[in-house]
């Protein structure tokens, strides 16, 4: 037993011994193949870092090159430059050279012109001197002819002037007085029609009614109603009259009022088209669009502000311009007329250099006045330029306003624009209600009264019938005799002549005189 154990020790000795050595001779091997390696990878390393110092050294060559060109070529662009503002400098020293030159004879030249005017200035003086002399010396020959002193002269001129003056002023007096007789009347006219514009009275029938047409005969007893109580409802809450005649299919609506009118036409639109008719009805449906209508006029007014290219009008002037698309004059609306002198104030301020601005604000504004009711006294320019400055219109709009129709004396350009607007767009044909046949006729009417009188040359009517001018034969009519043509052909066409406003009647009388040199 013994033995084995000793057997065995001796056999694991020697396996371990064995393998020790095995070990090493692996070990030893290993180190050997390492050492072989890290050899040729230092190697390897050191032919790599020669490489990338030669490869290094050759780019530091180029990058030396490259360098050495461009500050070469930066050297050759700053010595032409330099060679270049040295040509400047050179050229600018030659010119400063020459307009020194230039100068000094300038200056030469006007030394030697002052002297010459110094030379000239005391022969003036001397002659002046000799003129006051001479002129002394005829004073005294005046006075010894004349018999009187320069103190008494004097006071004989004044006396004449004076008497001149005098019969000078009474000329002028009486030629106002003539002038005022001959347009008193139209101006009495100008402002009775005026007055009858803004009362909405009958002057045609297509103002003052409105016809409404109806789907069949049998409407009008639904209209009319029991007794009548359906139209004296609807007439109450309008304040319209309804007029139903023989007219087939059609009932005619009669107010002064065109808003009332318009509003009675539309309600009874609705009372038809829905075909419940009675009071109840009735009232509730004017109510609706008694709101409706004034929310229409503010936009109306609106659009027309806009359409003009005016802002910052007042809601309350911005109404009343809505109310102007139920007004007319002469068969023209106020609503397109207002705008259409909108637009000529602001063609001509930009004509002149004006400020476009205001004057298309003061022509929108300018009959703002005819859309009040008759409780406004006054007329509508003067009501119109109260109601501006209540609003808080500029003093320059307001007297635009007012002096439209010369109630109030212009204060500026934009007001004289404003009256030449409002006469183009009232004066032109077609604008108001006459026909081109009547209105060749009128223009020929007066035509023919001008030429009817004695001693006149040739007349013409202009300004579509708004004047007339005569041109007389100056052997046959003279200075006054033309004042009293004028007053006669204006009372002539007063009398034989309906138009609407006034015709200013011009008589023109020229003398010409020629001769030919040979």
């Amino acid at each position: 037993m013994p033995l084995s154990l000793a057997v065995g020790l001796i056999s694991a000795v020697a396996a371990f011994a064995a393998g020790y050595l095995v070990h090493r001779m692996l070990v030893i091997r290993e180190a050997r193949g390492a050492a072989t390696q890290a050899e040729r990878i230092l190697a390897e390393a050191r032919r790599e870092a020669e490489t990338a110092r030669k490869e290094a050294v050759l780019e530091g060559r180029e990058q030396i090159s490259r360098e050495r060109a461009q500050a070469m070529e930066d050297l050759q662009k700053r010595r032409s430059e330099l060679d270049r503002k040295e040509s400047d400098l050179s050229r600018r020293s030659e010119y400063l050279d020459r307009a020194r030159e230039k100068l000094e004879r300038r200056e030469t030249s006007l030394e030697v012109q002052e002297t010459s005017m110094a030379e000239r200035e005391q022969a003036l003086i001397a002659k002046q001197q000799r003129v006051t002399k001479i002129m002394e010396e005829q004073n005294r020959l005046l006075e010894q002819i004349a018999g009187l002193s320069r103190d008494e002269a004097r006071s004989q001129l004044i006396s004449n002037l004076e008497e001149e003056a005098r019969l000078e002023a009474g000329r002028i007096q009486r030629r106002i007085l003539e002038e005022a007789e001959r347009t008193a009347d139209e101006e009495a006219t100008r402002i009775l029609s005026t007055a009858v514009q803004r009362c909405s009275a009958i002057h045609v029938v297509e103002n003052c009614v409105s016809v409404v047409q109806l789907p069949g005969e049998e409407m009008k007893g639904r209209i009319i109603g029991r007794e009548g109580r359906n139209i004296r409802a609807f007439e109450t809450a309008t304040g319209v009259d309804v007029i139903i005649d023989d007219t087939p299919e059609a009932i005619v609506l009669s107010c002064f009022d065109p808003v009332r009118r318009e509003v009675a036409r539309q309600s009874m639109e609705k009372l038809i088209s829905d075909g419940r008719i009675h009071p109840g009805r009735i009232e509730s449906v004017v109510s609706r669009i008694e709101s409706e209508m004034e929310k229409n006029i503010m936009k109306l007014g609106g659009e027309l502000c806009m359409e003009a290219n005016v802002s910052g009008v007042h809601p309350q002037l911005v109404r009343f311009l809505g109310r102007l698309r139920y007004r007319s004059s002469y068969g023209q609306n106020m609503f397109q007329h207002s705008l259409e002198v909108a637009h000529i104030c602001g063609l001509l301020a930009a004509e002149l250099k004006l400020d476009s601005t205001i004057a298309r604000r003061a022509g929108l504004l300018h009959d703002i006045g005819k859309a009040t009711d008759q409780e406004s006294e006054g007329s509508h320019a003067l009501v119109g330029m109260e109601m501006a400055r209540k609003f808080d219109e500029t003093p320059l709009i307001c007297n635009a306003i007012g002096a439209h129709h010369e109630e109030v004396e212009p204060e500026s350009l934009f007001a004289v624009l404003v009256q030449a607007a409002d006469s183009v767009s009232g004066a032109r044909p077609g604008a108001r209600r006459e026909t081109l046949e009547l209105y060749v006729k009128r223009l020929q009417k007066l035509e023919t009264i001008a030429d009817s009188f004695d001693g006149v040359s040739k007349s013409y009517a202009i300004q579509a019938g708004r004047e007339v001018r005569i041109a007389v034969k100056p052997e046959a009519v003279d200075d006054s005799g033309a004042a009293d043509l004028a007053r006669l052909v204006a009372r002539r066409i007063e009398s034989e002549v309906e138009y609407p406003g006034q015709i200013k009647v011009t008589v023109i009388r020229e003398v010409r005189a020629s001769e030919t040199a040979r």
